[in-house]
């Protein structure tokens, strides 16, 4: 048949794969994975966590770190997880919280969000004066000092805590234990959307007036 040759005709760009099926170049490239920290206001009840680390066991999200202690509202917690995922994986992460019957509010901290962390360090003792030193450094203190180890404690921002460890380990880290990230949103920012510091919720209130009231009936 009359007609352009095979190299004359035109060619779409894009790319196929091995059965000649064209793909999304976009669709095919590798996500971008981030790490984000996800604060959860819990009720703070009895197998609270295990519904959640269950929750994250199941959907297989990555968890970096989870925290997990009171906040200044009696009978709440705070949760603060630290993921690394993509971000279609993160709002998942924070909607499959939200799910969950303790959990009252869900909320992503910012970058600029107030971020802490704690390590304790085991290091062999041989070298006290310089493991002193190091500790001043980073501005820790030393918990236990003996003949044959020292244990020392560091607190600070996750670079620094990472840059701690670094410098213990020319001494040999016998033991370590690290806490993971707990944060709060910087300044008059709510932590949670929505969240009350000090305040009880807004049903326990209600309660309370609800009681107040019927006491004013009885008299």
């Amino acid at each position: 048949m009359p007609g352009p040759s095979p190299d004359e005709r035109p060619h779409p760009s894009g790319r196929r794969n091995a059965k000649g099926i064209r793909i999304d170049p976009e669709a095919e490239a590798e996500p971008e994975y981030r790490s984000a920290v996800v604060s959860a206001l819990v009720e703070h009840e009895p197998g609270v966590l295990s519904r959640v680390s269950g929750l994250f066991s199941r959907r297989q999200f990555n968890i970096e770190s989870l925290t997990v202690g009171p906040t200044t509202v009696e009978g709440h917690a705070r949760i603060t997880l630290v993921v690394e995922e993509t971000d279609p994986g993160i709002d998942q992460v924070k909607k499959q919280l939200a799910k969950l019957k303790p959990v009252i509010q869900v909320g992503e901290l910012d970058d600029d969000a107030v971020r802490a962390e704690l390590v304790v360090l085991k290091v062999r003792g041989e070298e006290p004066d310089k493991v002193q030193a190091i500790t001043e450094m980073y501005e820790g203190r030393t918990l236990d000092a003996g003949p044959r180890t020292i244990t020392v404690q560091i607190t600070g921002d996750q670079q620094k805590i990472d840059d701690a460890i670094d410098a213990f380990r020319q001494f040999g880290i016998i033991e370590i234990a690290r806490t993971g990230q707990t944060a709060l949103a910087r300044g008059d920012t709510p932590t949670t959307p929505g969240e009350e510091p000090g305040h009880a919720k807004e049903s326990e209130q209600e309660s309370e007036s609800a009681e107040t009231q019927t006491g004013t009936y009885d008299d």
